[in-house]
C-alpha cells in the first residue's frame, strides 16, 4: 500500500491524456517554455542595466526647479522695494 505501481502510474497518465487531450497538454508546455524564456531575458536585461547604473557618475540634475516648500518659503517673504499689503 506504500507506493503506487507502474501500472498505476500509466492509468493516471491515460485518464490525464483523455481529458485533456495531447495538443493542450503540448501547448501548455510550449506557453510554459516561452514564459521560462522570457523570464531569463528580463532577468539578464536587469542585470545589465543595474550594471549601468552602478557605472553611471552620481552627477545633481541640472537646473534650479525649487520644490514645494522652497517655493512657499520665498512666497512668504517680502521682496525688497515692494509694499505691504494694506
Amino acid at each position: 500500500m506504500g507506493s503506487f505501481s507502474i501500472w498505476h502510474w500509466l492509468v493516471v497518465l491515460l485518464v490525464v491524456l483523455l481529458l485533456f487531450g495531447s495538443g493542450k497538454i503540448s501547448g501548455l508546455m510550449g506557453d510554459l517554455a516561452k514564459g521560462i524564456k522570457s523570464f531569463k531575458q528580463n532577468i539578464k536585461e536587469d542585470e545589465k542595466d543595474a550594471s549601468m547604473e552602478a557605472q553611471a557618475p552620481a552627477t545633481p540634475p541640472a537646473g534650479n526647479i525649487q520644490g514645494p516648500a522652497a517655493a512657499q518659503a520665498t512666497a512668504a517673504q517680502p521682496q525688497p522695494g515692494s509694499r505691504p499689503a494694506a
